[in-house]
């Protein structure tokens, strides 16, 4: 039997998708949302199917895109500045006593004792890897960890699309089923609303909230995106 990320051997089980799960839930988080906030400001101002439908997609690739490449910069900067600190403290490794010293500091703050922290730290400097990983680590909260720009940047759009175009679908089949004629607004509010609640409660995967609290957080975050961007759009079509 396999428990809770341990296999039969003792050993942690890490998922190869698992460092892509972010970028996932929070693309279609935001797709849901904004594309939403998109329809129901069009229905606040009592709009027809086809300008939400024009708007809706306009809105689902252009800001799909726009996440997309964020997510790309921000991963390649944060890429760049771990291996530009990493390079520098592999140069400070070089003073093995200076980084004694600072191992020294960083487990007497652990709680370890004075004898123990200078084995500790003498061990710890005989592999400057290790070393290394620790101070990054520890000094600046820099982890070792694979991150590929470009998967991430497609997996935010693939999940942006995805999830933005649950909104539209009411509004696909308005035209061709009554049942979606009848209710169009209401039955694409119910949609976005089971699926801000779904990637609400994926995202404890990554918060580590509990996954009902996360889940209704999302769907009352998303509800007052949704009622804001009605009640301008209906304020606007008063006016205009």
């Amino acid at each position: 039997m396999i428990t809770k990320g341990i296999d039969k051997k003792g050993k942690h089980e890490h998922s190869p998708s698992g460092k892509y799960i972010k970028s996932f839930v929070y693309g279609g988080l935001d797709g849901t949302i904004t594309t939403f906030a998109v329809v129901a400001g069009v229905a606040g101002a009592s709009l027809s199917s086809s300008v939400v439908l024009i708007l809706g997609f306009a809105n689902l690739i252009a800001d799909g895109v726009s996440m997309a490449f964020g997510d790309y910069l921000s991963t390649k900067a944060d890429k760049e500045y771990g291996n530009a600190e990493r390079k520098r403290e592999e140069r400070a490794a070089r003073f093995p006593n200076i980084e004694k010293s600072s191992l020294v500091k960083i487990f007497l703050e652990q709680g370890f004792s004075k004898k123990d922290t200078e084995k500790i730290a003498s061990i710890v400097c005989k592999n400057k890897k290790a070393c290394v990983d620790l101070m990054l680590s520890y000094e600046l909260g820099i982890a070792r960890k694979k991150q590929d720009p470009f998967k991430n940047a497609a997996t935010t759009f693939g999940s942006f699309v995805l999830f933005g175009f649950v909104p539209l679908i009411a509004y696909i089949f308005s035209k061709s089923a009554s049942i979606f004629r009848q209710d169009t607004f209401f039955i694409a509010s119910v949609f976005t609303g089971l699926t801000l609640f779904s990637l609400g409660a994926m995202k404890c995967k990554v918060t580590r909230m509990n996954w009902l609290r996360s889940g209704a957080e999302m769907l009352l975050v998303g509800g007052l995106a949704a009622v804001a961007a009605y009640l301008i759009g209906y304020f606007i079509s008063t006016i205009v």
